[in-house]
């Protein structure tokens, strides 16, 4: 079996062979590294592993690896796959490796030139729609980096790659970055610990700026936890102090998402801070500090597409906003639709409650009660125009005489009222009172005291008894219905006597005709046919009855003594028969 330095060594000649080109080189060091690092890991010495990573690390394997994580985002989607896999074993290799007299390079150079290269191969995915997988296996690697390498947490919050994924406009980034810190705060208790006070605060930061530009609830929760996490194991009162405004944030954008007892807990940290007393120069201290780094932290948000950030919020603001506009319109749109349409209705079931009432009224009281019908409604109109010219009349006069004014037009309603009243008074006097239902005769005043007094002595021999309210209401459905019965008998009993008219007035005048008719001499072809009938069947038994009628003058007159017309036909009729 090959020894782990010649596999190096020939690893190292193949890589740096200038006949290779990107893609071919990503593959070999792949391959080639999975099969070092399995190869060590099976070994039962455990420091074979560590011995290894040692070599591809001081013989530049690991820097060639990280030249090329840092892609050209114009190339093939294979090789950003194939860079994925890359960056997850330089990861592997820079954990648990033994740099030996190369230390101060590995921790101050290697380490941080190994981060920048996973931020900027993690920035160049998070701006492809396809690359969900292995950006999250991209910052997976920036994860184990950092629990093993604790002192890049500030470079990491700080580059310039990072705040590009802050920037990104899909919220499963944002969502993947906040859970990879409270992933690392989980796995290593003292992960916080170790960082110094300028990388907590950037962590800090970071988290607090994912609630105030994010409107998503899995970013947000996840968000308060971390701050919370972070609140478990560090005294995060100095910090918060810096972030003025966070409860007033967290009560009103934050709750109500599903999380408001983590909102509680976090808002409750932020004003227990306020109220910890502390020196007037360490407040003035921390005052000055969190205004020098909010304006250092502002500036370089705003060269690095915070302004993108901002249009993008307001964009989405803004299109939130005009589509609750659209269906405010459209619902008011459907609200106006339906009170038309309901408007519409009522008017056709007035309209055809009209029809039916004018066809209850006699002929001749048709008339009066459209002319009546017109009248009442010109004065409506009349009410209501002259109503608007007072009441804009009204509002055009000065506040000192506008109270005599509506003074002197009440007086003259009052008087117009009361002289209407008396004069209405009066013809009621004289004029009879209008009947209680269209097409019948009212009471007068006798019948009504007659009926008044046999409903008192009724009620007397019949007083009323206790009945529930199943006997009321069916009472009352007895009631209607024979109202409905005598209603539908009165309109029978009305068409049968306009049919009987009208057959009367049919009668009177074939016979105002037959009176009229002139002699047989003098009768023409026209004055026949007015006195013929229309039906067929009519104008049969007309010719039948004449013939029999002549037949019978033909008789003898001792046949025709004691027989009616009926009698006589009906012998003229057996006569022919025979």
């Amino acid at each position: 079996m090959e020894q782990p330095e010649e596999a190096v060594m020939h690893l190292k000649r193949q890589v740096e062979d200038s006949s290779l080109n990107t893609a071919d080189r990503i593959n070999l060091l792949n391959d080639t590294l999975e099969q070092l690092l399995n190869v060590a890991a099976e070994q039962k010495d455990t420091s074979a592993l560590t011995r290894v990573k040692s070599l591809l690390y001081q013989n530049g394997i690991l820097s060639h690896c990280v030249t090329l994580i840092t892609l050209n985002p114009q190339r093939p989607q294979s090789i950003w796959r194939a860079a994925v896999t890359l960056a997850s074993l330089t990861t592997s290799c820079c954990v648990g490796v033994e740099p030996g007299e190369l230390s101060e390079t590995f921790h101050r150079l290697f380490l941080p030139s190994v981060a920048d290269g996973l931020l900027s191969l993690a920035s160049h995915l998070a701006r492809r729609a396809d690359c969900v997988s292995p950006f999250r296996k991209v910052m997976d690697s920036v994860s184990c980096l950092l629990r093993a390498h604790a002192q890049l947490t500030a470079q990491v919050v700080s580059s310039s790659h990072y705040e590009l994924i802050q920037c990104c406009d899909e919220v499963t980034m944002s969502l993947l970055c906040v859970q990879m810190w409270t992933d690392i705060c989980t796995a290593n208790s003292d992960f916080l610990s170790s960082l110094s006070h300028d990388a907590v605060l950037l962590l800090l930061n970071e988290a607090v700026g994912q609630l105030a530009v994010s409107s998503d609830a899995a970013v947000g929760g996840a968000s308060v936890r971390l701050i919370l996490h972070m609140a478990s194991q560090l005294p995060l009162q100095p910090f918060l102090f810096n972030f003025k405004g966070l409860d007033s944030l967290l009560d009103k954008d934050w709750r109500g998402r599903g999380f408001d007892p983590e909102v509680d807990q976090l808002i409750a940290l932020t004003q227990s801070q306020e109220s910890t007393p502390s020196g007037d120069r360490e407040r003035a201290a921390s005052v000055i500090q969190a205004a020098w780094k909010s304006y250092l932290t502002r500036r370089r948000v705003k060269s690095l597409g915070g302004v993108v950030s901002m249009l993008q919020r307001r964009f989405r603001a803004r299109r939130r906003q005009q589509q609750q506009q659209r269906d405010a319109q459209r619902w008011q749109e459907e609200l106006n639709y339906q009170v038309c349409l309901q408007r519409q209705q009522a008017r056709t079931k007035f309209h055809q409650k009209q029809r039916e009432l004018l066809l209850l009224l006699p002929p001749d009281q048709v008339q009066p009660y459209l002319l009546e019908c017109e009248i009442r409604a010109a004065v409506l109109i009349q009410s209501a125009w002259r109503g608007f010219l007072a009441r804009r009349r009204i509002d055009s006069l000065r506040p000192a005489s506008r109270l005599a004014h509506v003074q002197q037009e009440a007086a003259r309603t009052l008087q117009r009222a009361i002289r209407r009243f008396l004069q209405e008074h009066r013809a009621a006097k004289v004029l009879a009172s209008a009947p209680c239902w269209i097409g019948q005769k009212g009471l007068t005043e006798s019948k009504r005291a007659a009926l008044k007094r046999r409903v008192d002595e009724y009620i007397s021999l019949h007083p009323s008894s206790g009945a529930s309210r199943q006997a009321c209401e069916q009472l009352h459905v007895d009631v209607q219905w024979r109202l409905r019965v005598l209603l539908q008998q009165a309109v029978r009993q009305t068409r049968e006597e306009q049919k009987m008219e009208s057959l009367l007035a049919r009668t009177h005048t074939q016979l105002d005709l037959l009176k009229d008719a002139p002699p047989l001499s003098a009768v023409t072809a026209t004055d026949i046919k007015s006195f013929l009938s229309p039906c067929g069947t009519i104008a049969t038994r007309a010719r039948d009855a004449h013939i029999a009628r002549l037949q019978a003058n033909r008789l003898p007159w001792w046949r025709t003594l004691g027989e009616t017309t009926a009698g006589l036909e009906s012998k003229v009729e057996v006569e022919d028969s025979s």
